[in-house]
């Protein structure tokens, strides 16, 4: 049983704070990897929920490594997101409070995995060119980092 089943097993669908890493990956053309997401059809950026015993940016290696098949290597802080706007309810009725810690990252190693359980495909884009159906939940990111706002971001 994992960390989010354990923990749901003790406190039903109520409220609980959950981490969540994940990252904007470059490659060597500047265009960055999007994952049209098995769980409801949109792009976003890979990442998820933290396990216990890691740290964020081991969560964000690890996300990124299971939904796309690439090993990342050196990260840089993007932002850090938390507060009653970042508060959710999903479609089974699960609660929570996330605080979402988001990296940028150029480096990394590995081939890329086209679909998997987690992902309906995944492909680089310009950012110029993003496609259409983004997350909504990834919004604020892909507009904090096309602003001008001082980075890290702390929102």
């Amino acid at each position: 049983m994992d960390y989010i089943e354990h923990l749901r097993s003790m406190v039903g669908k109520e409220k609980v704070i959950m981490v969540v890493a994940g990252a904007f990956v470059f490659d060597s053309n500047n265009r960055l990897l999007l994952q049209l997401r098995s769980d409801n059809e949109t792009w976003g950026l890979p990442g998820g929920f933290m396990e216990l015993g890691e740290s964020v940016q081991e969560t964000a290696r690890r996300e990124v490594l299971e939904e796309t098949g690439l090993q990342l290597g050196e990260l840089g802080l993007f932002g850090i997101y938390s507060g009653a706007d970042y508060d959710k309810t999903f479609s089974n009725g699960d609660q929570v409070a996330m605080l979402q810690v988001i990296f940028t990252c150029k480096d990394f190693k590995g081939e890329l995995i086209q679909t998997n359980e987690e992902s309906l495909k995944n492909e680089f884009y310009f950012i110029d060119a993003l496609p259409d159906k983004l997350f909504t939940d990834h919004k604020i990111f892909f507009d904090d980092f096309l602003s001008d706002k001082e980075k890290p971001i702390i929102a």
